[in-house]
């Protein structure tokens, strides 16, 4: 198992070169460019003349794309420095630090919203199958996968404030501050978030427990006259949890996805409203500092997913 870790944590090191070479790139090709930004900020309108060569000289944007990766790529190495925003100056790492702990609370609230809704429904779905009640559930997840979260975030935020003249909070409140207020105001964007992946989770869940409850070693459960409940919680759910393990993890990169859209419609400053800032601005270093941090924390969350199967079924082992 150690040995498995170890390779896996040494994957990461190509996967993360290719992931930023691709972002680095990929972002240069987008119309327009972070001079045209300064220069139409410094012209005022046209009225000043504007020397665009000085602009993209002291930006450093004079050289060859491949030459400018490899001074951003030879300073993350060698000094853990992203560099500095184009259009603000900051460092780049620490806009994203003082971001992250938002984008943070936003995803992980969603995450628990989607499983306390998508397991328990799925297992009662699976127990109780073809009843009114399976046929509930199945209703809702698809009603949950079907409704988009932007068009969902969009009526909550413009009906309630014409219809009873109230919005949701778009100052941030600090949990150290005022915990409850905090949640309070999360719990609304997470629970759009968490309701999309919740109807998949569920759908899972349910198909899952449908195999397992066939099993042999079930029907034997069953015949020792066990209670239900014990059948279910310490024979069947586990078994069941494995491909539900995984859509979590792949959820994680979803939830940060649909981070973007959530935090602008409510005006969260994280990680998410920033990344969009920074992508109308063409702010290069910000963009990709951004996307590399994120696509290590996907693939981080992708290997405990991996060691969690271990911990469920013994029967798995790496080499």
């Amino acid at each position: 198992m150690t040995n498995y870790i170890i390779k896996r944590v040494l994957l990461l090191i190509p996967t993360t070169f290719i992931v930023s070479i691709i972002v680095f790139f990929l972002i240069r090709y987008v119309p327009g460019s972070a001079v045209d930004v300064i220069a139409a900020y410094l012209s005022q309108g046209g009225t000043i003349q504007i020397d665009r060569a000085a602009i993209t000289h002291s930006l450093g944007l004079d050289v060859p794309a491949y030459v400018q990766y490899v001074r951003w790529m030879g300073n993350i190495v060698l000094h853990g420095d992203f560099g500095n925003s184009i259009i603000q100056g900051r460092p780049v790492f620490q806009m994203v630090w003082e971001r992250m702990p938002v984008t943070f609370e936003l995803g992980l609230l969603a995450l628990i919203i989607s499983t306390v809704i998508g397991l328990p429904l799925g297992v009662y779905s699976a127990v109780r199958q073809d009843t009114w009640g399976d046929y509930v559930g199945r209703t809702v997840a698809i009603l949950l996968i079907s409704i988009p979260s932007f068009w969902l975030a969009t009526l909550i935020m413009i009906y309630p404030a014409i219809w009873w003249g109230w919005s949701p909070s778009v100052v941030l409140i600090p949990f150290t501050k005022d915990p409850i207020g905090n949640i309070g105001m999360f719990l609304i964007p997470a629970a759009i978030l968490g309701t999309a992946t919740a109807g998949g989770l569920m759908r899972m869940q349910r198909t899952m427990m449908l195999e397992v409850m066939r099993q042999d070693y079930i029907r034997t459960a069953w015949s020792k006259g066990l209670t239900e409940r014990v059948v279910i919680m310490r024979h069947a759910l586990k078994n069941a949890f494995i491909p539900v393990i995984t859509i979590l993890g792949g959820g994680v990169g979803m939830l940060i996805g649909g981070a973007v859209i959530i935090e602008n419609i409510f005006c969260l400053p994280g990680m998410g409203q920033l990344a969009l800032q920074a992508l109308n601005q063409r702010d290069y270093p910000l963009v990709t500092a951004i996307t590399l941090i994120t696509a290590v924390f996907v693939m981080v969350c992708n290997l405990l997913v991996d060691i969690t199967y271990t911990w469920l079924d013994p029967r798995i082992r790496y080499k």
